[in-house]
């Protein structure tokens, strides 16, 4: 590995990097799988690969780290994006942490694919890690190669940027490089492994610690460590909350809590599955963060997850995402109760997060329908009467709730029979013909609550249909979106995941050249790999 010229391209970026200044590493510099205690990272460097070739790059985020065009489409940005070369002041690492999988304490986990390679101040003086994805195997990699694939490192480029303009807390993404050599991976778990194209995802955040890296100190003891990183991530995450102590620590949970619910709301918002809300998923800063077997919801259903890992038990389901996370933010209070030895703030805190996630979840729901003022004794029932309607017979939700904007209350007070084709939902519908008298007839008198419930809020139907249509987005990146452009990638074609960035970047607005990509997903997707559950492979 050799550290390349910065001028004229990189020489204005200034690294600070604070977390292998200021928190312990592993002494042992070899790169060997181990168990590595008392230590917040162990210092590795990406593997060399043999071809890298930028596929893609996000603008916004170039601009966030004060990347030019010309920079990010240059040789010298391949070669420092795919690892091959480091920049001076660059000190590149892997975080060791540990995580509660599907319920259960897995022990140390650790960056098993990802590498950070260090933290640059912007101009505007915020912090920004840089890290990627794929970059070979570390001391936490086990008995993985570190590597990741083109598949799902497009979906997870792509999604970042979806969600950053979707208004969702999120990891950000940098550049999409196909690395040019061949990665092995079993996608179904059936024992018939295929070579698959290599790639690379540069991620940005502020920070990537997660739950999972209080809960490795705390479960082994080592409280000298937990307090530093404690302390550590009060310093350059929340210095709002004041000098380290133990109230400090409570209002740092606290505020995690917060921010952990604001992403959750934002998620059943926008219909998004995350899939593998592991605690060692989960960042302290309240973004999404591993873009695994992610997805949207098609036709509403809350007992849906696109995980095959996760099909059975379902742990991870659209509708269980509010009390995992509540019982993620258990875990990590676990893990700060040494540093505070006194449970009931965190209890405090855990109850506080059930009673705002009610709050926020009928807001968040009356947004949805154009209701601003929501009363939860009149309104809960008309919410759960059109939960229950939208999984009587397969709803797509983000259809569904963009096209109610253009409902029209007026017409609906008539009392006047129409037919359901009549309805600005009714593209919603997969299966039409599965509308029958006893569906039509409730579906048409929670028309009538909803049209009456409308004309007390007294808002006028322009207003409403704006306020509607800024909170319902037309555009998500739905599955086989995604499919599509991993089969034009893999083809050494990335002009879809242009368009798809380009169309994910406006996803509230009507974009009348663009409407293929509001479209439900077709039959021919329903079952497909890629196109609805995904596995845990990459």
């Amino acid at each position: 590995m050799t550290n390349i010229d910065q001028k004229d391209k990189f020489e204005h970026l200034v690294f600070d990097n604070s977390f292998t200044r200021e928190l312990p590493g592993d002494p042992e510099t070899a790169n060997y799988r181990r168990q590595v205690t008392n230590a917040h990272y162990s210092r590795v460097r990406p593997a060399k690969v043999s071809a890298p070739t930028l596929l893609s790059f996000s603008e916004e985020t170039a601009e966030l780290l004060d990347l030019s065009v010309n920079t990010c489409t240059s040789s010298r940005f391949n070669d420092v994006f795919s690892g091959n070369a480091l920049l001076q002041g660059m000190d590149p690492y892997a975080m060791c942490y540990g995580g509660h999988q599907f319920g259960n304490w897995a022990g140390q986990l650790g960056d098993g694919r990802a590498i950070n390679l260090g933290e640059i101040i912007n101009k505007r003086n915020e912090r920004w890690v840089l890290q990627l994805k794929g970059a070979g195997a570390t001391p936490y990699s086990r008995n993985a190669d570190g590597l990741a694939v083109l598949r799902s490192s497009l979906r997870e480029y792509v999604c970042s940027e979806s969600m950053f303009h979707l208004g969702v807390p999120t990891t950000r993404a940098l550049s999409l490089i196909v690395t040019g050599d061949p990665v092995e991976r079993d996608m179904f778990y059936d024992g018939h492994p295929q070579e698959e194209p290599g790639a690379i995802v540069c991620r940005v955040a502020p920070s990537f610690i997660r739950f999972g890296n209080f809960e490795i100190h705390s479960a082994r003891g080592e409280l000298e460590a937990l307090k530093r990183l404690v302390d550590y991530t009060i310093k350059t995450s929340f210095p709002h909350l004041g000098e380290p102590a133990t109230d400090t620590y409570i209002r740092l949970f606290e505020e995690v809590c917060t921010s952990t619910l604001d992403m959750v709301i934002h998620w059943m918002r926008v219909g998004f599955v995350h899939g593998v809300m592991n605690t060692d998923n989960m960042s302290i800063l309240g973004q999404t963060i591993d873009y695994g077997p992610y997805g949207w919801l098609e036709g509403y259903d809350p007992d849906w997850t696109p995980n095959t890992t996760d099909r059975m038990g379902r742990r991870y389901c659209f509708g269980n995402q509010p009390k995992i996370a509540q019982w993620n933010l258990s875990q990590l209070a676990n893990a700060l109760y040494p540093l505070v030895n006194d449970a009931a703030p965190f209890e405090k805190a855990l109850q506080r997060y059930s009673i705002n996630f009610k709050k926020q979840y009928l807001a968040m729901t009356g947004a949805k329908l154009g209701i601003r003022e929501v009363a939860e004794h009149t309104d809960q029932p008309l919410f759960d009467e059109l939960y229950t309607l939208l999984q009587l017979t397969e709803t797509d939700m983000t259809i569904f709730f963009r096209d109610l904007a253009a409902f029209d209350r007026q017409k609906m007070a008539t009392g006047k029979a129409f037919e359901p084709t009549a309805l600005p939902f009714y593209n919603a519908y997969y299966n039409p013909t599965q509308i029958n008298d006893d569906y039509w007839q409730r579906l048409q008198k929670w028309l009538q609550m909803y049209a009456k419930r409308l004309q007390n809020e007294g808002m006028p139907s322009s207003e409403r249909h704006e306020r509607m249509n800024r909170v319902n987005p037309k555009y998500v990146l739905r599955n086989y979106l995604a499919q599509l452009a991993i089969d034009a990638a893999e083809q050494g074609d990335g002009s879809l995941v242009t368009e798809l960035l380009d169309v994910m970047r406006q996803p509230y607005k009507d974009q009348p050249d663009k409407e293929q990509y509001a479209q439900k997903r077709p039959e021919w997707a329903r079952n497909r790999p890629g196109c609805s559950m995904l596995s845990c492979s990459s």
